[in-house]
């Protein structure tokens, strides 16, 4: 089973990830990561000013990290506790088997 999670804050994902984690080590099944994947980063630019003045510009980005954790032989009892598990607002979970 793979379990991809995402989120915009580092801190949030991380505790999240660890919760998943030790969920699925107390229910038994053998548990890998989480590996850290690539930070996806969007930049805006936006004018400051509507009318003159192009060069006053302000930036802006929004950065969404991801982390994958690999279950390996999950039992009956993993799944009923992941399904069950209560993580924060801002994590998005994707699971494949």
């Amino acid at each position: 089973m793979r379990i991809r999670i995402s989120a915009y804050d580092h801190k949030v994902i991380d505790k999240s990830a660890k919760t998943i984690i030790d969920t699925a080590r107390r229910s038994g099944a053998e548990v890998i990561g989480p590996i850290p994947l690539p930070t996806n980063i969007k930049k805006f630019t936006l004018l400051r000013s509507t009318f003159v003045h192009k060069d006053a510009r302000d930036q802006y980005e929004i950065r969404t990290h991801k982390r994958l954790i690999d279950i390996y032989e999950p039992t009956g009892k993993t799944m009923e506790d992941l399904t069950s598990l209560g993580l924060p607002a801002g994590v998005d979970i994707e699971i494949k088997m």
